[in-house]
């Protein structure tokens, strides 16, 4: 089976990959030529994973999925939650000013509780409508959520985002010490996945 993820971020490709194996086919946008940047201009996790689906489906007209993360920090409300890949502004998305900027904010807290969440958005191509006009979709959405805490500094090499500042609950190591083989089995987007992947396999 082959289905379109939204993203040409290789951090990303590479971990669903891994997680859904090699009997889902799993490509990029650049893939099927699509190199816009593509709005992520909602106000919750749900709904910029449901736009960039969307936006792939009314385009190019495949079954595909994409997600949306966030690392809500409860001494913060919940942020950087939707923002958190820009948390620190500016363009692209710059880990090391992010990271920075939270663990500033975090100083003088005691409170570091804090969770990664996914959304994953799967537009399905069910059918063509009898009129021929337009096809008929179905939308799923799974989720995904670890907890766990911010440490005090950065640690470890791999992973991506903010990696080197979370520790999940049950580890005393950040998931860029844990390495990819065990975050891919723990991880948000791992559980957003898996939920992903036992529905894919009923197609």
């Amino acid at each position: 089976m082959k289905i379109v993820f939204a993203t040409n971020n290789q951090h990303k490709l590479d971990e669903i990959r891994s997680i859904l194996g090699k009997d889902i086919e799993v490509v990029s946008l650049a893939d099927i030529g699509c190199h816009e940047d593509i709005p992520e201009t909602g106000n919750t996790l749900e709904e910029n994973a449901l736009m960039k689906a969307q936006y792939v489906y009314d385009h190019y007209h495949v079954n595909c999925f994409a997600d949306d993360t966030g690392l809500e920090v409860e001494a913060l409300n919940g942020a950087p939650g939707v923002y958190s890949a820009r948390y620190a502004g500016g363009v692209g998305h710059d880990s090391q000013a992010n990271m920075d900027k939270l663990l500033n904010e975090l100083k003088d807290e005691d409170n570091l509780r804090a969770r990664f969440r996914t959304v994953i958005a799967l537009i399905e191509k069910k059918d063509v409508c009898p009129c021929g006009c337009t096809s008929i979709k179905q939308i799923h959405r799974f989720e995904g959520i670890v907890n766990g805490q911010i440490t005090r500094q950065k640690s470890g090499a791999e992973g991506f985002g903010y990696d080197p500042i979370f520790q999940p609950d049950g580890y005393d190591k950040t998931f860029a010490e844990l390495g990819t083989e065990v975050k891919n089995h723990i991880s948000h987007r791992a559980r957003a996945t898996q939920k992903l992947a036992e529905y894919l396999k009923t197609l």
